[in-house]
Protein backbone atom coordinates (compact mmCIF):
# COMPACT_ATOMS: atom_id res chain seq x y z
CA UNK A 1 0.00 0.00 0.00
CA UNK A 2 1.27 3.15 -1.41
CA UNK A 3 1.77 5.73 1.82
CA UNK A 4 0.13 9.04 1.69
CA UNK A 5 1.06 12.19 2.97
CA UNK A 6 -0.46 15.36 4.37
CA UNK A 7 0.42 18.89 3.83
CA UNK A 8 -0.18 21.90 5.85
CA UNK A 9 -0.92 25.38 3.71
CA UNK A 10 1.20 27.70 6.07
CA UNK A 11 -0.71 30.68 4.71
CA UNK A 12 -4.02 29.43 5.46
CA UNK A 13 -3.61 26.69 8.16
CA UNK A 14 -5.91 24.57 5.97
CA UNK A 15 -4.97 20.55 5.73
CA UNK A 16 -5.21 19.40 2.42
CA UNK A 17 -4.74 15.36 1.73
CA UNK A 18 -3.72 14.08 -2.02
CA UNK A 19 -6.25 12.73 -4.30
CA UNK A 20 -7.48 9.25 -3.41
CA UNK A 21 -7.12 9.13 0.15
CA UNK A 22 -10.70 9.33 1.04
CA UNK A 23 -11.73 6.12 -0.64
CA UNK A 24 -14.64 3.92 -0.14
CA UNK A 25 -15.42 2.77 3.82
CA UNK A 26 -14.22 5.61 4.82
CA UNK A 27 -17.16 7.83 4.88
CA UNK A 28 -16.85 8.35 9.07
CA UNK A 29 -13.15 9.69 8.07
CA UNK A 30 -14.96 12.09 5.39
CA UNK A 31 -16.90 13.74 7.37
CA UNK A 32 -14.65 14.44 10.32
CA UNK A 33 -12.27 16.14 7.55
CA UNK A 34 -15.17 18.14 5.95
CA UNK A 35 -16.31 18.55 9.88
CA UNK A 36 -12.31 20.31 10.82
CA UNK A 37 -12.11 21.64 7.40
CA UNK A 38 -15.58 23.68 8.36
CA UNK A 39 -14.34 24.30 11.92
CA UNK A 40 -10.96 26.02 10.81
CA UNK A 41 -12.89 28.35 8.41
CA UNK A 42 -14.86 29.57 11.05
CA UNK A 43 -12.02 29.79 13.49
CA UNK A 44 -9.69 31.63 11.44
CA UNK A 45 -12.24 35.00 10.59
CA UNK A 46 -12.37 35.02 14.39
CA UNK A 47 -8.39 34.84 14.95
CA UNK A 48 -8.23 37.53 12.78
CA UNK A 49 -10.72 39.57 14.20
CA UNK A 50 -9.33 38.94 17.37
CA UNK A 51 -6.07 39.95 15.74
CA UNK A 52 -7.08 43.48 14.21
CA UNK A 53 -9.02 44.17 18.08
CA UNK A 54 -5.86 44.50 19.14
CA UNK A 55 -4.48 46.97 16.95
CA UNK A 56 -2.88 50.25 18.46
CA UNK A 57 -5.30 53.15 19.04
CA UNK A 58 -4.27 56.18 18.15
CA UNK A 59 -5.05 59.17 19.71
CA UNK A 60 -4.37 63.19 18.06
CA UNK A 61 -3.56 65.63 20.57
CA UNK A 62 -4.29 69.40 19.94
CA UNK A 63 -3.01 71.47 22.33
CA UNK A 64 -1.75 75.39 22.81
CA UNK A 65 1.48 75.33 24.21
CA UNK A 66 5.01 75.35 22.43
CA UNK A 67 6.54 71.62 22.49
CA UNK A 68 9.64 72.80 24.75
CA UNK A 69 7.15 74.16 27.66
CA UNK A 70 8.10 71.92 30.22
CA UNK A 71 5.45 72.48 32.50
CA UNK A 72 2.66 71.34 29.61
CA UNK A 73 5.16 67.77 29.08
CA UNK A 74 4.61 67.17 32.70
CA UNK A 75 0.45 67.64 32.39
CA UNK A 76 1.14 65.48 29.28
CA UNK A 77 3.26 62.84 31.12
CA UNK A 78 0.67 63.01 34.03
CA UNK A 79 -1.85 61.98 31.23
CA UNK A 80 -0.09 58.96 30.32
CA UNK A 81 0.63 57.82 33.71
CA UNK A 82 -2.84 57.70 33.93
CA UNK A 83 -3.47 55.59 31.00
CA UNK A 84 -0.37 53.57 31.91
CA UNK A 85 -2.67 52.53 35.25
CA UNK A 86 -5.77 51.61 33.27
CA UNK A 87 -3.52 49.41 30.83
CA UNK A 88 -2.56 51.57 28.00
CA UNK A 89 0.44 51.68 26.88
CA UNK A 90 2.27 54.06 24.33
CA UNK A 91 3.77 52.21 21.42
CA UNK A 92 2.46 49.10 22.05
CA UNK A 93 -1.48 49.19 22.11
CA UNK A 94 -1.93 52.84 21.98
CA UNK A 95 -0.03 55.74 19.98
CA UNK A 96 -0.60 59.12 21.22
CA UNK A 97 0.58 61.95 18.14
CA UNK A 98 0.99 65.23 19.80
CA UNK A 99 0.38 68.89 17.64
CA UNK A 100 1.62 72.17 19.28
CA UNK A 101 -0.27 75.22 18.12
CA UNK A 102 2.06 76.96 20.34
CA UNK A 103 -0.47 79.88 20.66
CA UNK A 104 -0.76 80.25 17.24
CA UNK A 105 -4.54 80.40 15.53
CA UNK A 106 -3.21 79.42 11.81
CA UNK A 107 -1.38 76.41 13.21
CA UNK A 108 -4.33 75.62 15.52
CA UNK A 109 -6.57 75.64 12.31
CA UNK A 110 -4.33 73.63 10.43
CA UNK A 111 -3.88 71.15 12.95
CA UNK A 112 -7.34 70.80 13.37
CA UNK A 113 -7.99 70.02 10.02
CA UNK A 114 -5.26 67.98 10.17
CA UNK A 115 -6.46 65.92 12.92
CA UNK A 116 -10.20 65.71 11.84
CA UNK A 117 -9.01 63.66 8.74
CA UNK A 118 -6.34 61.79 10.20
CA UNK A 119 -7.96 58.63 10.87
CA UNK A 120 -7.59 58.92 14.70
CA UNK A 121 -9.76 56.60 17.19
CA UNK A 122 -9.98 59.51 19.49
CA UNK A 123 -8.58 63.56 20.30
CA UNK A 124 -7.44 64.80 22.86
CA UNK A 125 -7.67 68.50 23.15
CA UNK A 126 -6.40 71.14 25.12
CA UNK A 127 -8.20 74.66 26.00
CA UNK A 128 -11.24 76.08 24.43
CA UNK A 129 -10.07 77.88 21.41
CA UNK A 130 -8.59 74.60 20.27
CA UNK A 131 -11.48 72.52 21.01
CA UNK A 132 -13.66 75.08 19.11
CA UNK A 133 -11.59 74.82 15.91
CA UNK A 134 -12.04 70.31 16.26
CA UNK A 135 -15.73 71.21 16.70
CA UNK A 136 -16.02 72.49 13.65
CA UNK A 137 -14.27 70.25 11.95
CA UNK A 138 -15.72 66.71 13.15
CA UNK A 139 -18.71 65.98 14.87
CA UNK A 140 -18.05 61.65 14.56
CA UNK A 141 -14.39 61.59 16.32
CA UNK A 142 -14.95 61.11 20.38
CA UNK A 143 -13.38 64.39 21.70
CA UNK A 144 -11.66 64.38 25.33
CA UNK A 145 -11.21 68.08 26.65
CA UNK A 146 -9.46 69.71 29.27
CA UNK A 147 -8.65 72.91 30.28
CA UNK A 148 -11.97 74.50 29.23
CA UNK A 149 -14.18 76.67 31.10
CA UNK A 150 -18.03 76.37 31.29
CA UNK A 151 -18.71 74.60 28.07
CA UNK A 152 -21.92 75.70 28.22
CA UNK A 153 -21.73 79.25 28.23
CA UNK A 154 -19.16 78.34 24.99
CA UNK A 155 -21.87 76.72 23.51
CA UNK A 156 -20.11 74.03 23.25
CA UNK A 157 -22.65 71.56 24.91
CA UNK A 158 -26.13 71.90 26.04
CA UNK A 159 -25.98 70.01 29.20
CA UNK A 160 -23.06 68.96 31.56
CA UNK A 161 -24.45 65.97 32.67
CA UNK A 162 -25.85 64.73 29.07
CA UNK A 163 -23.17 66.37 26.79
CA UNK A 164 -24.42 64.38 23.59
CA UNK A 165 -22.65 64.21 20.43
CA UNK A 166 -19.11 63.60 20.61
CA UNK A 167 -17.63 65.83 23.56
CA UNK A 168 -17.15 65.49 26.70
CA UNK A 169 -14.44 66.31 29.15
CA UNK A 170 -12.74 68.23 31.83
CA UNK A 171 -14.07 71.92 33.14
CA UNK A 172 -10.36 73.62 34.14
CA UNK A 173 -12.48 76.68 35.92
CA UNK A 174 -16.31 78.22 35.85
CA UNK A 175 -16.20 81.64 35.28
CA UNK A 176 -17.64 82.68 38.18
CA UNK A 177 -13.64 82.26 39.42
CA UNK A 178 -13.29 85.68 38.06
CA UNK A 179 -14.69 87.52 41.31
CA UNK A 180 -13.09 84.85 43.77
CA UNK A 181 -9.68 86.19 41.99
CA UNK A 182 -10.19 89.95 42.72
CA UNK A 183 -11.05 89.01 46.10
CA UNK A 184 -8.02 87.56 46.74
CA UNK A 185 -5.77 89.78 44.99
CA UNK A 186 -7.58 92.47 47.23
CA UNK A 187 -7.00 90.20 50.68
CA UNK A 188 -3.14 90.42 49.97
CA UNK A 189 -2.64 93.86 48.72
CA UNK A 190 -5.22 95.59 49.99
CA UNK A 191 -3.65 99.06 48.60
CA UNK A 192 -4.80 98.14 45.23
CA UNK A 193 -7.41 100.17 43.68
CA UNK A 194 -6.74 99.31 39.88
CA UNK A 195 -6.72 96.07 38.00
CA UNK A 196 -5.24 95.15 34.84
CA UNK A 197 -6.88 92.18 33.55
CA UNK A 198 -4.97 90.42 30.68
CA UNK A 199 -6.40 87.92 28.16
CA UNK A 200 -6.25 87.22 24.69
CA UNK A 201 -9.48 87.79 22.81
CA UNK A 202 -8.81 85.23 20.30
CA UNK A 203 -9.70 82.81 23.31
CA UNK A 204 -13.33 82.43 23.49
CA UNK A 205 -13.44 81.09 27.29
CA UNK A 206 -12.16 85.15 27.89
CA UNK A 207 -15.65 86.91 27.55
CA UNK A 208 -17.29 84.97 30.29
CA UNK A 209 -14.56 85.81 32.76
CA UNK A 210 -14.30 89.26 32.09
CA UNK A 211 -17.96 89.50 32.80
CA UNK A 212 -17.75 87.93 36.07
CA UNK A 213 -14.68 90.40 37.00
CA UNK A 214 -16.57 93.38 35.99
CA UNK A 215 -19.69 92.43 38.11
CA UNK A 216 -17.49 91.92 41.25
CA UNK A 217 -15.15 95.16 40.96
CA UNK A 218 -17.68 97.77 42.41
CA UNK A 219 -17.77 95.73 45.41
CA UNK A 220 -14.06 95.72 46.08
CA UNK A 221 -13.57 99.35 44.62
CA UNK A 222 -11.84 98.41 41.83
CA UNK A 223 -11.39 99.80 38.62
CA UNK A 224 -10.73 97.74 35.83
CA UNK A 225 -8.54 98.30 32.74
CA UNK A 226 -8.90 95.74 29.77
CA UNK A 227 -5.73 94.49 27.78
CA UNK A 228 -5.90 92.33 25.14
CA UNK A 229 -2.87 90.57 24.17
CA UNK A 230 -1.62 88.33 21.81
CA UNK A 231 2.13 88.36 21.98
CA UNK A 232 4.96 89.33 23.71
CA UNK A 233 4.77 93.20 22.08
CA UNK A 234 1.22 93.35 22.77
CA UNK A 235 1.70 92.27 26.43
CA UNK A 236 4.65 94.93 27.27
CA UNK A 237 2.70 97.72 25.30
CA UNK A 238 -0.36 96.56 27.82
CA UNK A 239 1.63 96.41 31.07
CA UNK A 240 4.31 99.19 30.90
CA UNK A 241 1.66 102.30 30.73
CA UNK A 242 -0.47 100.73 33.30
CA UNK A 243 2.44 100.43 35.92
CA UNK A 244 3.48 103.79 35.27
CA UNK A 245 -0.01 105.23 37.94
CA UNK A 246 0.05 103.82 41.52
CA UNK A 247 -1.67 101.28 43.24
CA UNK A 248 -2.39 98.73 40.50
CA UNK A 249 -2.57 94.76 40.34
CA UNK A 250 -3.06 92.53 37.67
CA UNK A 251 -5.47 89.20 37.52
CA UNK A 252 -3.72 87.14 34.57
CA UNK A 253 -6.57 85.01 32.59
CA UNK A 254 -5.92 81.28 31.65
CA UNK A 255 -4.91 81.19 28.23
CA UNK A 256 -2.21 80.43 25.88
CA UNK A 257 -0.42 83.67 25.19
CA UNK A 258 -0.57 84.02 28.48
CA UNK A 259 1.74 80.84 29.64
CA UNK A 260 3.74 80.99 26.82
CA UNK A 261 4.67 84.54 27.70
CA UNK A 262 4.80 83.68 31.63
CA UNK A 263 7.87 84.36 32.25
CA UNK A 264 7.35 88.21 30.59
CA UNK A 265 4.59 88.90 32.32
CA UNK A 266 6.22 87.95 35.78
CA UNK A 267 9.21 89.50 35.25
CA UNK A 268 7.52 93.05 34.31
CA UNK A 269 4.93 92.34 37.55
CA UNK A 270 8.77 92.52 39.27
CA UNK A 271 9.92 95.13 37.75
CA UNK A 272 7.18 97.75 38.42
CA UNK A 273 6.16 95.85 41.65
CA UNK A 274 2.79 94.82 40.54
CA UNK A 275 0.96 92.21 42.97
CA UNK A 276 -0.74 89.75 40.23
CA UNK A 277 -2.70 86.82 40.61
CA UNK A 278 -2.64 83.87 38.22
CA UNK A 279 -4.33 81.08 37.70
CA UNK A 280 -1.74 78.13 37.79
CA UNK A 281 0.75 77.20 40.23
CA UNK A 282 3.16 77.42 37.41
CA UNK A 283 3.21 80.80 37.42
CA UNK A 284 3.64 81.28 41.32
CA UNK A 285 6.10 78.24 40.93
CA UNK A 286 8.28 80.70 38.13
CA UNK A 287 8.03 84.20 40.95
CA UNK A 288 4.56 85.33 40.13
CA UNK A 289 2.71 86.24 43.62
CA UNK A 290 -0.71 84.59 43.91
CA UNK A 291 -2.10 81.94 42.13
CA UNK A 292 -5.97 80.27 42.42
CA UNK A 293 -6.61 77.76 40.23
CA UNK A 294 -7.09 73.54 39.38
CA UNK A 295 -4.51 71.34 39.94
CA UNK A 296 -3.32 70.39 35.92
CA UNK A 297 -1.26 67.41 36.43
CA UNK A 298 -4.49 65.52 38.10
CA UNK A 299 -7.03 66.88 36.00
CA UNK A 300 -5.52 65.11 33.22
CA UNK A 301 -4.57 62.26 34.77
CA UNK A 302 -7.94 61.71 35.41
CA UNK A 303 -9.01 62.81 32.04
CA UNK A 304 -7.46 59.46 30.75
CA UNK A 305 -10.34 57.40 32.71
CA UNK A 306 -12.89 58.71 29.85
CA UNK A 307 -10.33 58.04 27.41
CA UNK A 308 -10.28 54.64 28.83
CA UNK A 309 -13.99 54.17 28.74
CA UNK A 310 -14.11 55.57 25.23
CA UNK A 311 -11.47 52.84 23.86
CA UNK A 312 -13.38 49.95 25.09
CA UNK A 313 -16.50 51.11 23.81
CA UNK A 314 -18.85 54.17 25.79
CA UNK A 315 -20.04 56.52 23.78
CA UNK A 316 -18.46 60.69 24.78
CA UNK A 317 -21.56 62.01 24.93
CA UNK A 318 -22.91 59.77 27.81
CA UNK A 319 -20.57 60.67 29.94
CA UNK A 320 -21.08 63.36 31.84
CA UNK A 321 -18.53 66.93 31.85
CA UNK A 322 -16.83 66.95 35.02
CA UNK A 323 -16.40 69.85 36.99
CA UNK A 324 -13.23 71.18 39.18
CA UNK A 325 -13.87 69.64 42.57
CA UNK A 326 -11.21 71.07 44.59
CA UNK A 327 -9.01 74.69 43.82
CA UNK A 328 -5.35 75.00 45.11
CA UNK A 329 -4.33 78.72 46.60
CA UNK A 330 -0.51 79.44 46.05
CA UNK A 331 1.37 82.12 47.40
CA UNK A 332 5.06 83.35 47.04
CA UNK A 333 6.15 84.80 49.91
CA UNK A 334 9.55 85.70 48.43
CA UNK A 335 7.28 87.79 45.70
CA UNK A 336 5.40 89.19 48.46
CA UNK A 337 8.66 90.48 50.15
CA UNK A 338 10.02 92.16 46.95
CA UNK A 339 6.38 93.93 46.59
CA UNK A 340 6.35 95.15 50.40
CA UNK A 341 3.32 92.76 51.38
CA UNK A 342 2.74 91.36 54.38
CA UNK A 343 0.74 88.41 54.07
CA UNK A 344 -1.77 87.78 57.00
CA UNK A 345 -1.47 84.37 59.01
CA UNK A 346 -4.93 83.72 58.63
CA UNK A 347 -4.60 84.29 54.93
CA UNK A 348 -1.42 81.70 54.58
CA UNK A 349 -3.00 79.15 56.90
CA UNK A 350 -5.75 78.78 54.18
CA UNK A 351 -2.89 77.79 51.47
CA UNK A 352 -2.60 75.02 50.18
CA UNK A 353 1.21 76.19 49.29
CA UNK A 354 3.62 78.82 50.64
CA UNK A 355 6.86 79.18 48.69
CA UNK A 356 9.33 80.34 50.95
Amino acid sequence: MRAHSTTVDPKCDILFLPDGVLGAGEAMRRREFISFVGSTAVAWPLAARAQQSERARRIGVLCPFADDDVDAKTWFGAFQQGLHALGWEQGQNIRIEYRWAAGDQTRRASYAVELARGGFDLLFVVGGAELAELRRQTATIPIVFVQVSDPVKLGIITNLAHPGNNITGYVGAEHSIGAKWLSLLKDTAPIVSRVAVIFDPQNPSMPPYLEAIKTAAPSFGISLTLADVRNATDIERAITPFAQHPNGGMIVLPNAVTQLHRDLIIGLAAQYKLPAIYSYRLFTRSGGFISYGVDLADQYRQAASYVDLILKGAKAGDLPVQLPTKYELIVNLKTAKALGLTIPEAFLQTADEVIE
